[in-house]
């Protein structure tokens, strides 16, 4: 890495200039990678030293100096733990513009934070400056021909320390402002075309996830329907199809059906409104490793909220097939974050995403009271990283009592924890789709009843959650995802 001269920081009159700087340095940066790349590859044109200075972040610095103690506020969100400085380093300022303006604006106007922008240290890898993708295809040129003259992605600069609890901040340093740094932000990027097959730019606020094929189907139609409504601009689907006002006619369920979804491993539907307040579905399959891995990449977006909505299998005699599991608690059996967040560390229930979901259930089966309750159970998901753990019977049956689960499945508690860890609200409805414990499996011909009748009035709770949760603004950010030296971003 090359040594960077101390170049003089912007101080922003309001958040909207402090964004402006960030954009207009961004831009420089990713321009002067581009440019260097386009000579490289045109007559092997290596970058002076004083070129490769040019190919870094920008960095948002912000201080707070009080003269007394800020009143009491009761977001959750947007304060300062302490005095002194924090600093992050800033990647894509124009689309992420809302949410900078959303965080930086009361820290200015409530704390009086000053907010200077600067160039950081922290070098842009080369892939992550690119537009399309294709850029390399010329030249014959390779990938380790490059890293020797370029910026690349290192594992050492990637992390999450500070989301984890585990950053030093004992240092003379400024102290993180935001949960995830520029280069964090862009690998997560990269990771969210490649495995959903779509642009991260059209992944919405407020994502639904699934771990059964047939709810995109329902969502597809049920976009389709809000886009001839003109209640939505576009569905975005896997592979770049577009379905929008003018092309959304009676071949568009076909033509998205045709899409080539199956090419990726989590394939994701955008269905998108104004100021990013559509719904995302992603089909993020079975098992813990899916369920971490897309999480992971998604928590940068910092989205409102992330809901399973999906298949599971009911524990209890009086449960019936096609009953609802509303997750208070998690038994985790996945086992993949067990390092990071481990099992003893507990998993609350978010009060405002459980009264939404409760209600949608109500809304969209028009059922109440006792009705209700006979449909809906509230109680412990067990989540298991083994899909065949009736084979180990023995032990599992006397954990499941301890536990007092009321459904198992292989995806809910490892969502609830990283949205724990990570700081997006989270909450769970399963669908009872077979009962292992009571030798009712899924057969051919029931199965596809089940899913005819089942799964349209799932999705429909689901998304009826999230029009709930929207008129509940920024009171779903529950303080009890937030730690006692939390960074002021959300």
């Amino acid at each position: 890495m090359t040594e960077q001269k101390n170049l003089p920081y912007h101080r922003a009159a309001n958040a909207d200039d402090a964004i402006d700087k960030l954009q207009e340095l961004y831009e420089k940066a990713t321009g002067a990678i581009r440019k260097a790349l386009d000579a490289y590859l045109t007559d092997r044109t290596v970058p002076s030293p004083e070129q490769r200075a040019r190919f870094r972040y920008p960095e948002l610095r912000v201080t707070y100096e009080p003269d007394a103690l800020p009143g009491k506020s009761r977001r959750t969100y947007a304060k300062f733990a302490a005095p002194g400085v924090y600093a992050t380093t800033v990647t894509h300022p124009a689309e992420f513009r809302d949410y900078l303006l959303d965080q930086l604006t009361p820290l200015m106007r409530d704390y009086g934070a000053m907010v200077d922008i600067g160039v950081s240290t922290q070098e842009i890898p080369y892939p992550y400056a690119l537009q399309g993708g294709d850029e390399l295809a010329r030249g014959g040129v390779t990938a380790a021909e490059l890293a020797q003259h370029f910026p690349v992605p290192l594992l050492s600069a990637i992390g999450d320390e500070i989301a984890d609890g585990t950053f030093d901040m004992t240092g003379d340093g400024p102290r993180p402002l935001s949960l995830f740094d520029a280069v964090r932000t862009d690998y997560s990027l990269k990771r969210l075309v490649h495995y959903t097959g779509t642009d991260w730019r059209s992944v919405q606020h407020w994502i639904l996830l699934t771990n059964y094929h047939r709810y995109v189907d329902q969502f597809v139609r049920h976009g389709i329907e809000v886009i001839r409504a003109g209640e939505a601009e576009r569905l975005v689907a896997p592979g770049g199809l577009v379905i929008d006002a003018r092309s959304a006619d009676e071949s568009a369920v076909a033509r998205l059906a045709a899409a080539p979804w199956h090419r990726f491993q989590m394939p994701a539907y955008h269905l998108v409104k104004k100021g990013g307040q559509g719904i995302t579905l992603v089909n993020i399959g079975v098992g813990p490793s899916n369920a971490k891995n897309i999480t992971d990449h998604l928590a940068v977006l910092r989205p409102n909220t992330w809901l399973m909505i999906g298949h599971c299998g009911g524990l209890r005699q009086a449960q019936v097939i096609g009953d609802y599991v509303l997750a208070h608690a998690y038994f985790r059996q996945d086992r993949i974050l067990n390092d990071l967040l481990p099992p003893e560390i507990p998993i609350p229930a978010l009060a405002e995403v459980q009264i939404a979901l409760q209600q949608a259930a109500a809304r969209v089966t028009g059922e109440s009271g006792d009705a209700l309750k006979n449909r809906l159970r509230t109680g412990t998901v067990v989540t298991f990283d083994d899909r065949n753990w009736e084979l180990q019977w023995t032990p599992a049956r006397k954990r499941i009592n301890q536990s007092r689960a009321i459904a198992v499945d292989m995806e809910s508690g490892t969502i609830a924890a990283q949205g724990y860890r990570l700081r997006v609200p989270y909450g769970t409805l399963l669908c009872v789709s077979d009962k292992p414990l009571h030798g009712e499996i899924k057969l051919p011909g029931a199965a596809n009843a089940f899913y005819e009748r089942a799964v349209n009035e799932h999705l429909k709770i689901g998304i009826e959650t999230v029009e709930l949760l929207k008129q509940a603004g920024s009171s779903i950010h529950s303080r009890k995802l937030r730690s006692f030296d939390e960074p002021p971003f959300r």
